[in-house]
């Protein structure tokens, strides 16, 4: 009678171990599941997807981030310019649930520096900043060596060695992408120019076409841009002459005109980051992807572009790709002639980021 009782008291022993070792096993599923349910990312955005430009670029990045880990969840705030309205819209995302926020212009850098400082646990991805904290990560891809690519194509295709310049704002990341365009250009015709005129603005469809037309009438017949919208290549359609886009391929504007542009794919970069949250390996960072990671690249070259410039072209592209040669390599000369890199020298990355002056070839002026 003995045995049986405690054969019988051993079984059911037995079955709770196995009862509670299964419900644990749940309970640990369960909460990785939350863990990931939970995640919820918050976009804020200078312009509006529709735009064909930047914030587009970002845009089809988060519809790339959903396809690959549909689990999370996206928010998004437009047209949020650059001044008081950052920080109440970084802090509407936040009491909406998102954990990690998405800043996708420059000029939100202070904002976000201050937010990030009020809620530590929220993760911040400023994208072109320039300040890192332990909750803020800042990204940006070498877009400078696609517009070296496409001032190569801009600088073959130029019949009076007149090139035009729609820029945003002096900064060194407008200044780096006129440089490294100047250059590209230099590289296939020396005697070419690249004359520059500034709206102080990353989106005003109006203002840019205004200044690709003032560029236009001075003879410039490739029009390039570090704006927001297909406006330039517009105004280059319309008076028959060339145009290089910017953030994606913008040749269903300007059929006639575009010759290719420098584009961004933002969406690996949003899945790698998203999916080390996740695993719990996060740290911040300051990323500057280039060629090599697919993070910047050249849209397809017009049928304009004869064979051997396209040649050319992914020759260059190869190089920077392999890490071979980058974009400001010695030697460089500023707009006074004199030398700013020597020969064999290349410059450093700090010294990139902080680009306060113009290559000779530009027509334009930064001031202080």
């Amino acid at each position: 009678m003995r045995k049986s009782k405690l054969g019988i008291l051993m079984l059911v022993l037995a079955l709770l171990l196995v009862f509670t070792a299964g419900c644990g096993g749940q309970a640990e599923k369960d909460k990785g599941q939350a863990d990931t349910e939970k995640i919820k990312l918050g976009f804020i955005y200078i312009g509006v997807p529709g735009d064909a430009g930047f914030t587009y670029s970002h845009d089809q990045g988060r519809q790339y981030l959903e396809k690959e880990i549909p689990e999370i969840e996206t928010a998004i705030l437009e047209n949020v310019h650059e001044g008081a309205d950052v920080e109440r819209s970084l802090e509407q995302l936040i009491q909406d649930g998102c954990n990690i926020i998405v800043a996708n212009s420059f000029g939100y850098g202070d904002a976000v520096l201050a937010v990030a400082k009020k809620y530590p646990d929220v993760k911040f991805l400023h994208c072109s900043g320039l300040d890192t904290e332990k909750n803020v990560s800042t990204y940006f891809g070498r877009i400078y060596q696609a517009r070296y690519l496409s001032g190569m194509v801009a600088g073959a295709m130029t019949k009076n060695n007149s090139l035009g310049y729609v820029a945003a704002y002096k900064i060194p990341e407008v200044v780096r992408g006129i440089n490294a365009y100047t250059l590209g250009a230099q590289a296939v015709n020396p005697n070419v120019k690249v004359k520059v005129v500034w709206t102080n603005t990353w989106f005003d469809p109006t203002k840019e076409k205004e200044a690709a037309k003032s560029l236009l009438e001075t003879g410039c017949d490739v029009i390039a841009q570090h704006q927001d919208t297909p406006s330039a290549q517009q105004a280059a359609e319309e008076a028959g002459k060339y145009s290089i886009g910017y953030n994606s391929d913008m040749s269903k504007f300007a059929p006639n005109a575009n010759l290719t542009s420098p584009v961004w794919n933002w969406g690996p970069y949003y899945v790698k980051t998203v999916k080390a949250v996740m695993d719990g390996t996060w740290k911040s960072e300051a990323y500057w992807g280039g060629l090599e990671d697919g993070i910047v690249d050249l849209a397809p070259i017009s049928d304009k572009v004869p064979a051997d410039i396209k040649k050319q072209v992914e020759a260059k592209k190869k190089e920077m790709t392999d890490k071979e040669w980058d974009v400001f390599t010695g030697p460089i000369k500023a707009q006074d002639g004199t030398v700013k890199v020597p020969e064999g020298k290349k410059m450093t990355d700090a010294e990139m980021l902080s680009f306060d002056w113009f290559v000779a070839g530009v027509e334009g002026n930064i001031g202080k």
